[in-house]
C-alpha cells in the first residue's frame, strides 16, 4: 500500500534527472502508472464492496504518534477510483496535446507528483500525514497553474491558488493539532471514536471553525472562490483534473470524513448550507456572463461545489447519498466537458463561444461526446446526471425547510444546464464560421479519453440500480450508519420529476434566449469592485505597503541598528518585568559573600572594557576585549569550573587571533557617531546589563527542573562512554549541533579569506 501511495514521488523523481528532450520517448512510459494504480485499487472494490477497511501502518515519527498510516474504506475507495481513472485518461490526453512541449516532461513530473499527493491525502488515516499530503496538492498545483510561467497572468494564478489553499492548510493543521491533543491520538480512525470532542462546546466549535476554513477554500467556496477561475490559465488538460476530480474535491472529501462527528453541532447545517448556497447561487448567476470555455466551466464548477457542501450541510441520510453521486456525476461530464473544450481550442485556436459554431460538420464525434456529457450535465435522463438530480431534489424535499432548500437547488441547477449547453452544444450547432473551414478533425488521443467519461455517464444511468449500489451504498452506510432505499432510473410520474423536468426547461429556455451583449459585460463589472477578488487583492497591496515600510525601516542595511533594535526590544521586556515585581524575586541573603579576588578581577574586566570602548585602535580595543575574556577564566578557576575556563581561554585565544588577522587589513577607524549617539548608545548598553543582571539574579532563585540535566548524568557514561559530561553533550548528544556550528565558521572563515585576498581594479571599485 505504500509503495502505491508514493509510486507517483518515486516516478516523478526518477523522470526528473531527464533533460527535455526525452519527454517524448517516456511520456507514453509515465502514463503506465495512474493505468496500474487504478487496476490495482480496482481490485480492491470486492473487500470493499463487502463493507471491509483495510488498514495499513507504517512508523514514521511513533515518539510524536505520526505514522504512515492508511485506510482504504469505501469513501477512500470512490475518491481514490476517479483519482487514478480520470488521472489515467488525463495523462493518455496530454500525450497528445502538449506533443511537442519543450516541457512536456516536467509537465508529468509535476502532474504524477499531485496525483501522488492526491493519493496520499485521501487515504490517510494520520490527521498529520494526511496534513502533509494536503500541503503537497497545494504545491504540485501551484507549478501546474503556474506550467506556462513566461506569461505573468499565469505566475499570479498559481500564487493566488497557493496563498488561498496555503491559508487552508494551515487552518487544517490547528485542526490536527488540536484534535489531537484533545483525543489523545493522530490516528483518524481513533479520533473519530471520540464523538464527544466534536460536539457543542468551545472545543468542539474551534474544531468545526478549523475544519470549515480548510475545506472551504480548498473547493472554492464563496468568498474564497476566486482562485478557481484564475486556476484556467493552466492547460486544459491539468484544469480538467484539478477542477473535475481531485484538488477541489480534497475539501469536499475532508468535510464528508468528518460528517458523522460534526452533523450534530449547530452550527453544521446553518453555515454549510449558507455557505453552498450562496456560492452556487453566485457562481451560476456569474455564468450568464462569461464567453470563454473554459471561464464558463471554471464558475459552473465552484456551483457544482457549492451543491455539495449544501447537500454536506443538510446531513441527512438522502443527503449524503446525493452528495456522494454528485461528487461521480460531476467528475464524469465535468472532466469530458474539460476535454472537449481542450480540443476545440487545440484545433480552432480560440475557446471564445461567441466565435465558434457549426464545428459537427467538422469533428462530428467530438459533437456527439459534448452533446452526451452536456445532457448529463443538465440531468437529461437517462444519463447519470438525471440520477444525481434528482437525489438533491429528494434531499431537500425531505428537510424541514424544503420550500427554501429546494428553490435554491433548482436555481443553482437550473445555471448548471445553462453551462453546460453554452460549452457542450452551442460550439458545435449553428453556422460553422468561414475562419474555422479547414478545422481538421482531431486526434482519437484527444477525444477517446473523453469518449469513455460519456459513456460512463450514460452506463451509470442506465446500471443505475447495481453500480449505485457497488459505489454509493456503502459509503452512505459508513457516513450516516443507515441503509439507503434501492436507487432507480425511474420512479414514476412525481414531484421530484417535475422539479428536474422544470430545470430542463428553464435552463434550455435561458440558453435559447439569453444573449450576451457587450452592454451586460458592462454592467456586471461595475461590481468588481465588490468582489471578494477586488477586495482579496486590496488587502494583498495594503501587506504589501505596510510589509515594504516595515522592512525599510527595520532592515536598513546597517548592523548597528539591528543590534540596537535587538537590545532595546529585550531591555523593554525585561524593564516592564522589573517594574511589575520589583526585585522581590532576589533572595540577597542566599547571594555568595564578594570577596578580594572577586572584586580585582571586576575591576580588571571594567578597565579592559572602558579601555576598549574609548580606544582610537582596533587592535587595542580588540586586546581590551580579550582581556575581559581572560578575567571570565578567573572567575571559572576561582568556582570550580577548570575545565570552562580552559575552553573560554582556547576560545578566547583564537578569537582574538583571528580578530586581528582580520581588523589589521581594514582601514582606519571611520568617526561614524557625535557625542549624543555615543550617550544614547552607552545609556542602552547598560540599561541592558543591568537587566541581564536582574534576569540571571531571577534564574539563580528558581527552583530548577533537573530532568534533562540528570538524563545526561545517568546516561553520559552508559551511552557515550564519556565521564565528562559537558563534552559528552557537545560531541555526542549534540554531535549535529556542533558539526554544524564548525561548519558556518569555516565557511565564514573561508568568506573573509576570500575577502581579504580580492583585489579589484580601480574602476571596479
Amino acid at each position: 500500500m505504500l509503495f502505491s501511495v508514493v509510486a507517483s514521488f518515486i516516478v516523478s523523481i526518477m523522470f526528473s534527472f531527464f533533460s527535455g528532450r526525452y519527454g517524448e520517448r517516456l511520456k507514453w512510459l509515465i502514463t503506465v502508472l495512474p493505468v496500474c494504480l487504478f487496476l490495482y485499487y480496482l481490485s480492491l472494490f470486492p473487500a470493499i464492496n463487502e463493507s471491509k477497511i483495510l488498514y495499513y501502518s507504517y512508523d514514521f515519527v511513533p515518539s510524536l504518534g505520526v505514522n504512515l498510516s492508511f485506510n482504504i474504506d469505501a469513501l477512500s475507495h470512490l475518491f481514490l477510483l476517479l483519482i487514478t481513472g480520470i488521472g489515467s485518461l488525463v495523462f493518455i490526453y496530454s500525450t497528445y496535446y502538449l506533443k511537442g512541449h519543450k516541457k512536456l516532461l516536467r509537465f508529468y513530473l509535476f502532474l504524477t507528483m499531485f496525483m501522488g499527493a492526491m493519493i496520499g491525502l485521501v487515504s490517510s488515516n494520520n490527521i498529520i500525514t494526511l496534513f502533509v499530503f494536503w500541503e503537497l496538492t497545494s504545491i504540485s498545483s501551484f507549478y501546474l497553474i503556474g506550467f506556462n510561467n513566461d506569461e505573468k497572468a499565469s505566475r499570479k494564478s498559481a500564487m493566488t491558488a497557493l496563498s488561498i489553499t496555503g491559508l487552508g492548510g494551515l487552518f487544517l493543521l490547528a485542526f490536527g493539532v488540536l484534535a489531537g491533543s484533545v483525543t489523545g491520538t493522530y490516528e483518524i480512525h481513533e479520533m473519530l471514536a471520540s464523538p464527544e470532542v466534536f460536539a457543542n462546546g468551545n472545543i468542539g466549535v474551534l474544531l468545526f471553525i478549523f475544519i470549515l476554513i480548510a475545506s472551504i477554500t480548498k473547493s472554492a467556496q464563496f468568498p474564497f472562490h476566486f482562485w478557481l477561475p484564475g486556476a484556467m490559465k493552466a492547460p486544459t488538460p491539468v484544469s480538467t483534473y484539478l477542477h473535475s476530480a481531485t484538488m477541489v474535491k480534497a475539501g469536499i472529501y475532508l468535510l464528508l470524513r468528518f460528517v458523522p462527528h460534526f452533523k450534530d453541532q449547530v452550527l453544521w447545517y446553518p453555515i454549510l448550507t449558507s455557505i453552498g448556497a450562496v456560492t452556487m447561487i453566485y457562481a451560476g448567476y456569474h455564468v450568464l456572463f462569461r464567453k470563454d470555455m473554459k471561464s464558463v466551466l471554471a464558475y459552473s464548477t465552484i456551483a457544482a461545489l457549492g451543491v455539495l457542501v449544501f447537500l454536506i450541510g443538510i446531513g441527512t441520510q438522502e443527503a449524503i447519498a446525493a452528495a456522494l453521486t454528485f461528487v461521480l456525476v460531476h467528475a464524469f461530464y465535468k472532466a469530458a466537458l474539460f476535454l472537449i473544450t481542450g480540443i476545440v481550442d487545440h484545433q480552432t485556436g480560440t475557446r471564445d463561444i461567441s466565435k465558434l459554431g457549426g464545428l459537427r460538420k467538422v469533428m462530428f464525434p467530438v459533437f456527439i461526446i459534448a452533446g452526451i456529457s452536456a445532457l448529463s450535465s443538465a440531468g437529461f435522463p437517462p444519463l447519470f446526471g438525471f440520477l444525481g438530480k434528482d437525489l438533491v431534489y429528494e434531499a431537500t424535499l425531505h428537510h424541514d425547510n424544503s420550500t427554501l432548500l429546494t428553490s435554491l437547488a433548482v436555481t443553482a441547477n437550473v445555471f448548471l444546464v445553462f453551462a453546460g449547453f453554452s460549452v457542450g452544444i452551442k460550439p458545435f450547432v449553428g453556422k460553422l464560421p468561414s475562419s474555422h473551414e479547414n478545422t481538421k478533425s482531431p486526434s482519437p488521443i484527444l477525444w477517446v479519453p473523453a469518449a469513455i467519461l460519456a459513456v460512463g455517464s450514460l452506463t451509470f444511468g442506465l446500471l443505475a440500480s447495481g453500480l449505485h449500489k457497488a459505489f454509493i451504498f456503502n459509503g452512505v452506510q459508513q457516513l450516516t450508519g443507515a441503509d439507503i432505499l434501492p436507487i432507480k432510473l425511474w420512479h414514476g410520474f412525481n414531484f421530484i420529476l417535475l422539479l428536474s423536468v422544470v430545470t430542463l426547461l428553464l435552463g434550455t429556455l435561458i440558453y435559447i434566449f439569453w444573449k450576451l451583449k457587450h452592454s451586460k459585460g458592462v454592467w456586471i463589472q461595475k461590481f468588481d469592485v465588490l468582489s471578494p477578488e477586488n477586495l482579496g487583492n486590496k488587502i494583498v497591496e495594503v501587506f504589501h505597503y505596510v510589509s515594504y515600510q516595515f522592512t525599510i525601516f527595520i532592515q536598513n542595511g546597517y548592523l548597528r541598528n539591528y543590534v540596537l533594535t535587538m537590545m532595546l526590544v529585550f531591555t523593554g521586556i525585561m524593564s516592564y518585568h522589573v517594574f511589575t515585581s520589583p526585585l522581590n524575586f532576589i533572595h540577597f541573603e542566599e547571594l555568595l559573600e564578594i570577596t578580594i579576588n572577586d572584586i580585582v578581577i571586576v575591576v580588571i574586566m571594567f578597565s579592559a572594557i572602558l579601555f576598549s570602548v574609548f580606544s582610537r585602535s582596533r587592535l587595542a580595543a580588540i586586546a581590551g576585549l580579550g582581556i575581559v575574556g581572560y578575567a571570565m577564566c578567573f572567575i571559572f578557576v576561582f568556582y570550580s569550573a577548570p575545565d570552562l575556563a580552559m575552553t573560554q581561554f582556547t576560545i578566547d585565544t583564537l578569537t582574538v587571533i583571528l580578530f586581528v588577522l582580520v581588523l589589521y587589513r581594514l582601514p582606519r577607524y571611520l568617526n561614524m557617531s557625535n557625542t549624543k549617539i555615543r550617550i544614547r548608545d552607552g545609556v542602552i548598553a547598560v540599561s541592558l546589563g543591568v537587566m541581564i543582571v536582574l534576569m540571571i539574579l531571577e534564574v539563580m532563585n528558581e527552583t530548577p527542573n533537573k530532568m534533562v540535566s540528570e538524563f545526561y548524568t545517568e546516561n553520559a557514561y552508559v551511552l557515550a562512554k564519556g565521564k565528562n559530561i559537558v563534552n559528552v553533550i557537545l560531541v555526542d548528544f549534540r554531535g549535529y549541533d556542533t558539526l554544524i556550528e564548525v561548519i558556518v565558521l569555516s565557511i565564514a572563515a573561508i568568506g573573509v579569506f576570500g575577502l581579504l585576498k580580492l583585489h579589484l581594479k580601480r574602476n571596479e571599485k
